[in-house]
This record gives C-alpha cells, structure tokens and sequence, in this order.
C-alpha cells in the first residue's frame, strides 16, 4: 500500500509592502532629495564666488531670509499636496498685521487683544477660502484669486479710512508690546551670530508638518486627497474638511508672519505682500511638490525656502550689480529647479 503524495503547495508571492528596502533605496525615493543636491550646488557657488558669503553672520543673514519666506512654503507646500493654491497668501499676511495694528490702535490698549482677533479673523479667511472651494468646486486658482484681490481693496481702503495713510500708526508705546515682540521679532545672540527668533518658528512648523504627513491619518489624508480627489472621498477621506484644514494651516502661518511684520518695523505698509505668494509656490516646488498634487514633503519645502535664501543674499555678498538682480535670481533658481527635475528622474529610474 503506497502513501498518498500530499499536494503540492503554491509558491507563495511576497507582499511588496512586506520587502525590505535599503536605506540608500529609501534615500532616492525622498521627494526632497533633488532639491538637497541643488542647495549644496547653490551653496559651493556662492561659498565660491562671494568671500564673505561663509561668515557667520553672513549665514545667520541667510538663514533669516530663508525662514521669512520658510513660515509660509511649508503650509503652501502641504497645500499643494493636497491639490490646490492659494493665491491670497501673500496678502493675507499684511491684513493679519494690519488688523493687529489697527485694532489695538483703535479699540484697546493692549496689543495682545489685537493679536488674538487678528489670529481669528486671519483663520475665518482660511476657512472662507476652503469653505467656497469645496462648496462652489471652482478652481482654487480663481478662488484664491478672489480673496487676493478682495483683501489688497480691503488693506487699503481700511488703513487709508483709520489712519488718512496708506501705513499704521504706531503702536511701539502700547501695553504688551514688548512681550508680543520678544515672541514674533526677538533675536537670540551666540557669540558674534545673531539668530532670529523666525528661524525658531520656522525649525518648528516645519517639524510639525513633517510629523503630521508621516505619523499621522490626516496626513495620509492629505495625499489622499491630492492624489485624487474623488478616489479619496470613495474610501471615506473627509475630503472637505480636509482641504478647508490644509487652508486654516496657510491662514495661521500668516498670522504669524504678519505679527513677525509687525512686530519687526512698529508700522505697516497696506500695499505690502502683492507678489510672495508666487515665492511661497517657487519654494514649494524646488523643494519637490508636484504641481498635479499628491507629492511633496514639507522639509522639501524648508530646502526650497533655504536655496532662494542663499541666493538672494548670496548675489550681495557677490557684490554684484543690484541692476542685474532679479536676472541672477531668476536664472539660479530656474538652475536650482532643473537640477531638482533632474535628480528625480535618476532616483526614479534606479526604482
């Protein structure tokens, strides 16, 4: 009597989420990773062709011109993960600092009150902003622009009707303005470097928003929802939400980039802010985030807000004719951004 030979089993077939990956692997896969390798060739440039561009204080200097820019690229760039633009972000800024300095000037004597109805009206316009993209499902583009245009009328109007002037008055003699500048326009000294406190703020978002795309499920949410829209909402990402959440983010940084204004010069000017939200975008996508939405990552972005840094105070240090300087900033970082595309095409094809 011969033994039945038991059936032979399938081979199994391995999970790919399952396989381990290589750290160098991982490392090319890194969104930011182009724009890494870009800031290191912008950074021997100008350590090249500017002798005072490695001084400490020449760094500190770069390094704030980085984090004023960097406060705003890190919401925008989870913004553009998502999917959309925000178009009004450059002015929200100035209504934020206008709106502390007018209000503290008008109905208290205390700065601070004018701080906080500053950061809530500054987060109702977020909402505004994602409550008419997703009620209306017009472009966010012409949204975006609405506000903009809405708010450079309202910064105007209102500061020439209280004040008789396109700037503030000022506010420097006020209660809690001291306080209120050591936390939005202080500066810590180490030696002969003088770092400002933005750098902190900036280290910090830029932490923060890192921690929630990685670890948490409204991160997930947030490429979801970028990646495509309708796909998200059909497994049960509360899509609305949301990008009206992704908004509120951009509306915060800009309070605190308005309170760093105003803070950092006493008064205001109405017509500032016209023209950085196309910087906030700039730095956003040297650092990695796809236009098309879905990819991106926020330390790309501090990268992105690093390398137009560097070469804005780089050009000076350079000594270079001031006449040609929006021709080298344009040309560096269109040079930044083709060696970005460039890297990731390499990473992806060793994929």
């Amino acid at each position: 009597m011969s033994a039945t030979a038991p059936p032979a089993t399938p081979p199994q077939k391995s999970d790919e989420r399952l396989l381990r990956t290589s750290p160098l692997r991982k490392l090319m896969g890194r969104p930011e990773l182009g724009s890494v390798v870009g800031a290191a060739a912008v950074f021997i440039f100008f350590s090249i062709v500017a002798d005072s561009f490695l001084q400490a204080s020449s760094l500190s200097t770069v390094l704030y011109a980085a984090s004023t820019l960097g406060i705003m690229a890190v919401p925008v760039a989870l913004l553009m993960i998502g999917g959309e633009f925000d178009l009004s972000a450059g002015v929200l800024v100035t209504s934020s600092a206008l709106i502390s300095s007018m209000f503290s000037y008008q109905m208290t004597a205390n700065v601070w009150v004018g701080v906080l109805v500053s950061l809530l009206v500054t987060l109702a316009i977020g909402v505004f902003n994602g409550f008419m993209l997703t009620r209306t499902k017009l472009p966010s583009f012409i949204i975006t622009l609405g506000t903009f245009l809405m708010l450079t009328g309202l910064n105007l109007g209102f500061t020439k009707l209280i004040s008789d002037t396109v700037s503030t008055k000022s506010i420097a003699d006020m209660e809690g303005f001291s306080s209120a500048k050591k936390i939005f326009a202080s500066q810590l000294t180490f030696g002969d470097v003088t770092l400002k406190v933005t750098i902190l703020w900036w280290f910090a978002l830029v932490a923060l928003a890192t921690w929630i795309l990685l670890r948490t499920r409204f991160g997930n949410w947030i490429f979801a929802v970028g990646g495509g829209a309708d796909a998200a909402r059909a497994v049960g990402v509360p899509v609305n939400k949301t990008k009206i959440g992704l908004y509120m983010g951009v509306a915060f940084a800009a309070w605190v980039s308005g309170q760093h204004l105003l803070f950092s010069f006493d008064v205001v000017q109405s017509g500032e802010g016209v023209g950085n939200e196309l910087t906030y975008i700039i730095a956003a996508v040297i650092g990695g985030c796809l236009i098309t939405g879905g990819y991106g990552s926020a330390i790309g972005s501090a990268v992105g807000a690093f390398i137009f840094g560097m070469t804005s105070k780089g050009i000076v240090y350079a000594e270079w004719n001031p006449d040609w300087f929006k021709f080298f900033l344009g040309a560096m970082l269109l040079l930044a951004t083709l060696l970005n595309a460039w890297v990731r095409k390499r990473a992806e094809a060793s994929k």
